[in-house]
């Protein structure tokens, strides 16, 4: 087992010793907590329900190339994968664009993919907003997300890169354009997620999730109607102020009725890993148990799987509850050691952008701002990194 117990990146002063002007960008993970209606029972297809965390994250900096070719290089962790996918969405937006300068982009870290994290939307979305505000181009994130081919069924990873929180779409518009943003929320910042992901597993994507979406029976209209309904009167309520216990009973419940549904198409189970089922079910009996000092707001925990896994998720009532359940699930010999586990907080805000040297702010639909670390590259690409580039060191 691997404990990350961390909550947010570090964050260290920005470096003011760059020769060249680099853009950063660092895009939030999200989880995607379910679709409303996959099936399209009234007509309309999809809708989302997702939330934001504050680790890990997709970080990555664009300057200009010192040659007459794009170089894009990565640090040691992130995936070979990972740097021929950015590849591709940098030459892509420069098709699209029609600005050809060549360009040295470093992916300093990226989101595992296909691990139910976002990964490809929010690489995507953190290449194509590095390269707007590089160009001064006053794109909006959708717009992006179109070029490179995101967004096609759900809205959250678009809107969280934006805005980031708890976010409800409803589901992609008939001329192929993303899902609106129905409703955002901002969670309670005492509100932890517990993320435990199994490295030996790995989601569905690409052909094989249209296939496993094809061979499912459609969802009834009824489980539908009940994911709605406890999506409007339990999970926003409750993060709205109603209180953490109606939000947690209402994650669980869609979790419950949406794992049942595409069970078939992972092996029989809600779960794609059955270490991570067994851990999460675990604090599911274990977190509805009053306990002293505990409020009855306190009990419950919010357990699922974001999209096809095979990361699991618990929502609990505070950063002291989630060290108290995976402590005693350690003691109850109920985590599996090849498990990574992390206790992030639900993050309020989109993806992080700065400019070294600071530039006059451009209004690019981005969010925030701050100063990004940065560790020293490995060069894993075609070619060569390019000499001396600016990059901000810790």
């Amino acid at each position: 087992m691997t404990l990350d117990p961390s909550t947010t990146p570090r964050m260290p002063p920005s470096s003011t010793a760059l020769t060249h002007r680099t853009v950063w960008v660092e895009a939030p993970a999200r989880l995607h907590l379910g679709f409303l209606d996959p099936a399209g029972s009234l007509g309309r297809a999809f809708g989302s329900l997702g939330l934001t965390v504050s680790a890990p994250v997709t970080r990555l900096g664009l300057c200009a190339a010192q040659g007459s070719a794009n170089v894009v290089t990565a640090t040691a962790q992130v995936a070979a994968g990972e740097v021929e996918r950015a590849a591709r969405h940098l030459a892509e937006l420069q098709r699209r664009s029609g600005l050809d300068q060549a360009l040295a982009l470093q992916l300093d870290e990226a989101l595992a993919p296909h691990a139910g994290l976002g990964s490809g939307t929010q690489l995507a979305l953190a290449v194509g907003r590095a390269f707007a505000r590089w160009h001064g181009l006053d794109l909006p994130t959708a717009t992006l997300a179109g070029w490179l081919g995101r967004g096609l069924r759900s809205g959250v990873g678009i809107a969280g890169f934006d805005r980031g929180g708890l976010l409800l779409d409803g589901g992609p518009l008939a001329d192929g354009s993303p899902a609106p943003l129905l409703a955002r929320l901002a969670l309670p910042g005492r509100w932890r997620v517990l993320m435990v992901a199994d490295p030996q597993c790995r989601g569905l994507s690409g052909s094989a999730e249209r296939s496993a979406l094809a061979a499912l029976p459609p969802l009834p209209q009824a489980a539908a109607a009940a994911i709605c309904h406890e999506t409007l009167m339990r999970v926003l309520p409750g993060a709205a102020g109603a209180g953490f216990a109606a939000t947690a009973a209402g994650l669980s419940r869609i979790q419950q009725i949406l794992g049942d549904h595409f069970a078939p198409a992972q092996g029989g189970d809600a779960f794609v890993s059955p270490a991570v089922a067994r851990l999460l079910r675990w604090i599911a009996t274990a977190a509805a148990t009053p306990a002293a000092g505990l409020a009855q707001d306190e009990l419950g925990a919010g357990i699922g799987q974001s999209s096809w896994g095979p990361t699991g998720f618990a929502l609990l009532p505070s950063a002291t509850r989630a060290q108290q359940l995976l402590e005693a699930a350690q003691a109850a010999g109920v985590v599996d050691p090849r498990l990574t586990l992390r206790i992030a907080e639900p993050l309020n805000r989109g993806a992080r952008i700065v400019e070294h040297p600071p530039q006059p702010a451009a209004h690019d639909g981005a969010a925030e701002a701050g100063a990004l670390p940065q560790r020293s590259p490995s060069p894993r690409s075609p070619r060569a990194a390019p000499v001396g580039r600016p990059w901000p060191q810790r």
